[in-house]
């Protein structure tokens, strides 16, 4: 699944870019929302991101799109990968800026662990339309 958005001049740091914790809480929140789409009903919570990798500095203006794929399911978690592309202002094409891996764990009223239902095929694994 993808999702955009746009980088503002309040998502900047002191240097005149992308604030690397702006990014972490957009992969964060929108890889929470294809999860919460496709395990509709199971509260999840973020439980840990793997290898952060930020490749190049992205430019007040630019067009974030992040690309949010389901790669594993366990019994109580399932794993996105999140790679973040940037259409510069000006730019003819995209950049992968960003790649990660997100893991979200199913959890009970009381924040304890819970077994998240198997899916055969996950919603976002499907052709989008």
């Amino acid at each position: 699944m993808n999702n955009y958005t746009i980088v503002r001049q309040e998502h900047l740091n002191h240097y005149g870019f992308l604030f690397g914790g702006a990014l972490l809480q957009w992969v964060d929140e929108f890889a929470w929302l294809v999860a919460s789409r496709d395990f509709p009903g199971c509260p999840l919570v973020t439980v840990g991101m793997d290898r952060i990798s930020f490749r190049h500095p992205v430019a007040n203006g630019s067009i974030l799109r992040f690309h949010i794929l389901p790669c594993h399911q366990g019994t109580t978690s399932v794993r996105y990968t999140v790679d973040v592309f940037a259409d510069a202002p000006g730019a003819t094409k995209e950049k992968e800026v960003f790649s990660t891996t997100i893991t979200f764990t199913h959890v009970d009223v009381d924040g304890h662990k819970k077994t998240l239902p198997r899916k055969k095929v996950l919603r976002s694994q499907q052709a989008e339309p």
